[in-house]
């Protein structure tokens, strides 16, 4: 009897798996890299808008697109509320608690824009209209916070925000901030950013102001990068260290079965 060779059909097809999973350890590696990339990038746009002077946006109101690459840059404006056209963010915690966080358009003073702005959180059981009236803050006031990108699909795994059914001509409650749907229900024309309004000392009631800034970290990129490379040469490199081992072990057993036919 002769041994199976390492041109076998087995072994063949075998070698295959082995040479697409490095392909692919390899592959996930490189994703990683690509990820730190990215990471590094962000953090170098956000540092530098948390670096910079405080925008007063009710004298740069015409920046318009450009503040779209200001996120997370401090920014102070002047205005009124038009709480006619307010609308709730779902899934929002405080404290462990459930609510929304109320968004609200701020006709800018001496100014024919407005801007949303995310005044902070209320209680699930006091979002509807007749109740969230109790947070509103009439007359002009002044708003300091960052500013934020909108989004225009959810993160992975959230939910998207259904379309308006037959009849209805507005959602009061959104998944996301999607500016791009939320102006085509909104009276006055809004900027393609909004703010998120920061603590304030003198303010401690209802809406809660909550900002939370992002990590200026590089994450667990690199690791896991080095992890998949890893994986990559051992498969690699001790995967013809198993083929011989399985060969010569073929063949000891083949061996074996001669020597024991020219016994009998």
């Amino acid at each position: 009897m002769k041994p199976v060779g390492f041109w076998s059909v087995r072994w063949i097809l075998t070698t295959l798996l082995a040479i697409a999973g490095v392909g692919v350890l390899i592959r996930l590696g490189i994703w990683q890299l690509d990820r730190l990339a990215q990471r590094r990038v962000f953090n170098e746009r956000v540092t530098a808008q948390l670096q910079a002077s405080e925008l007063d946006l009710t004298q740069n109101v015409d920046l318009g697109r450009q503040l779209y690459d200001m996120e997370y840059r401090s920014v102070v404006v002047r205005g009124e509320y038009d709480f006619s056209q307010e609308v709730l963010l779902r899934n929002q915690d405080y404290g462990g608690q459930l609510g929304f966080h109320v968004l609200t358009p701020l006709r800018i003073a001496n100014s024919d824009q407005s801007v949303l702005v995310d005044r902070g959180w209320i209680p699930f059981d006091q979002a509807a209209p007749e109740l969230r009236a109790q947070f509103q803050e009439p007359g002009q006031v002044v708003v300091r916070g960052v500013i934020r990108r909108p989004q225009t699909h959810p993160d992975f795994g959230g939910v998207p925000d259904p379309t308006l059914a037959p009849g209805e001509t507005r959602l009061d409650a959104w998944n996301i901030v999607n500016l791009d749907r939320i102006r085509l229900q909104v009276a006055e024309p809004l900027l393609p950013v909004y703010i998120v309004q920061g603590p304030d000392p003198s303010w401690s009631g209802v809406p809660v102001r909550q900002m939370v800034m992002p990590e200026i970290s590089e994450g667990p990129h690199m690791g896991y990068a080095m992890q998949w490379f890893t994986f990559a040469a051992t498969l690699g490199l001790g995967y013809p260290f198993f083929v011989r081992k399985q060969l010569m072990r073929s063949t000891k057993l083949a061996e074996n079965r001669v020597a024991g036919n020219e016994s009998i």
